[in-house]
């Protein structure tokens, strides 16, 4: 098996990132103690304990109330939720003129903020890629319902990338005077790949508003929203290191959120409503998009977590993850059983180039058969390795990875008794002898190369 000498010959750079060896003896301590091998950073950020040490002390030296008043302790808690809103835009390079922050309870809830507010209309255009979250997905269901156009742009394989001709295809100018949205993930958390930032300014430049789903992408990699600018960019900060797990946060430009139009009000997110008037006033951004009370004991763990990144560096923690995660492309690319099969099929580019640090495949056993990705999940917990299966909530990118047909899926979906509900296992049986999913190992902020060789030797076990 090869060893760290071969692997820092090939990546030298990871030996510039043992600050993070540190930081992980010092402050995730937890997972050598207990002998975790975590690679699923896509699906959620590791915290440190130092941030729950800080988050405890905030809490235990003062008292807080709800924000919604004038009183001292509720006039404390605005003042830390407004300085976590300083440290977000701070974080992002965001200008405070240009920009806002929307705390929701994820990134989830931020995106449908955006879908139901948006003004889509008859003659109005939602396109988005193939290769998105189910929460961006969702939005065409309000895109449906006022009557606007929804065009997906597929991905190809094997390195599952948009056609750029496609693109521009798609994004040719609608209907004169009408809203029209393009949304597209930074980096997908199915593949890994990421979609290039200039596609930001190619569709501004086509009159387009534009979502930049940046949920997997933030946590190793920098958004520099005054270099890039999007007008909606949806966040869950667990993502990014760990802890709070229920804030989330829209980005938006103030430009574009004018746009937006509520479908309701609720509490605080209005200066005046009358129930024998039956009027309401929406306050200002961002108290209009925020319903009822903001979580405001974690809301200030938020700025704890950010300052704990910076400190860190996202660069430190992009060098590592891209070493680490080339250093898994080239090892599990080449393992094949003594018929010759390849052990695995990855999906997306076989090197770290326009990619992340998600790496998803199928494996398969000597005769070439797909072995089932639960199999591979429930053994791999064995070893204390924990993973990822399924399709990540991105059907779109599955689909075509998965070799799954839209013929083939409509004739599942038309089915008797699957037109209301269906199960996975009902779903298995549709498309019988193809995966229904796959296997996903991230790497994130304290990722070492111990990690990595852990499932590697994991994955030679499975070779016959």
């Amino acid at each position: 098996m090869p060893d760290y000498p071969e692997f820092i010959q090939k990546y030298p750079s990871y030996d510039k990132t043992h600050d993070l060896d540190e930081l992980r003896d010092r402050d995730y301590a937890r997972l050598d103690r207990s002998g975790q091998v975590y690679l699923d950073y896509t699906g959620g950020g590791l915290y440190a304990d130092s941030q729950m040490r800080l988050h405890q002390q905030v809490l235990a030296d003062h008292v807080y109330g709800n924000p919604h008043s004038s009183n001292p302790t509720s006039q404390a808690a605005t003042r830390l939720i407004e300085s976590t809103r300083d440290t977000v835009l701070k974080f992002f390079n965001a200008d405070p003129a240009e920009y806002v922050v929307i705390f929701t309870q994820n990134a989830s809830g931020a995106l449908k903020l955006v879908g139901e507010s948006y003004p889509f209309e008859p003659g109005s255009r939602y396109v988005l890629t193939f290769d998105n979250h189910n929460s961006v997905n969702g939005i065409r269901e309000f895109a449906h319902a006022k009557g606007a156009e929804v065009t997906y742009i597929p991905v190809g394989l094997p390195d599952m990338v948009v056609d750029l001709d496609s693109l521009d295809t798609s994004l040719d100018p609608g209907a004169d005077h009408k809203n029209n949205l393009f949304a597209y993930p930074a980096q997908s958390n199915f593949s890994g790949v990421q979609h290039p930032l200039e596609w930001i300014e190619r569709a501004h430049a086509k009159g387009w508003d534009v979502l930049l789903d940046a949920a997997a992408f933030a946590p190793s990699n920098k958004l520099d929203l005054g270099r890039y600018k999007p007008d909606f960019v949806p966040l869950s900060f667990y993502k990014i290191f760990g802890y709070p797990t229920g804030i989330g946060a829209l980005l938006a430009r103030r430009e574009a959120l004018k746009k937006l139009r509520r479908p309701w009000f609720a509490g605080g997110t209005i200066t005046v409503a009358s129930v024998q008037g039956d009027k309401y006033y929406l306050a200002e951004a961002p108290a209009a998009f925020e319903d009822g009370t903001l979580d405001y004991l974690n809301i200030p763990a938020v700025e704890i977590g950010l300052k704990h990144i910076q400190a860190v560096g996202l660069e430190t923690i992009h060098e590592r993850v891209c070493t680490l995660t080339g250093w898994l492309l080239d090892n599990l690319s080449e393992m094949k059983h003594s018929s010759g099969v390849p052990l695995v099929r990855i999906y997306g580019p076989l090197t770290t180039d326009k990619r992340g640090g998600a790496v998803t495949a199928n494996f398969y056993n000597n005769m070439g058969q797909p072995v089932d990705h639960r199999a591979i999940e429930q053994e791999a917990g064995e070893h204390n390795i924990s993973l990822r299966t399924g399709c990540f909530c991105n059907p779109g990118a599955g689909e075509i990875a998965l070799g799954l047909s839209k013929p083939e899926l409509a004739a599942c979906f038309t089915q008797p008794g699957h037109t209301q509900r269906l199960s996975l296992d009902d779903f298995r049986l549709c498309i019988d002898g193809k995966s229904s999913g796959a296997v996903r190992v991230s790497m994130g902020l304290v990722s070492n190369f111990e990690d990595v060789q852990a499932f590697l030797k994991f994955a030679r076990g499975l070779l016959q």
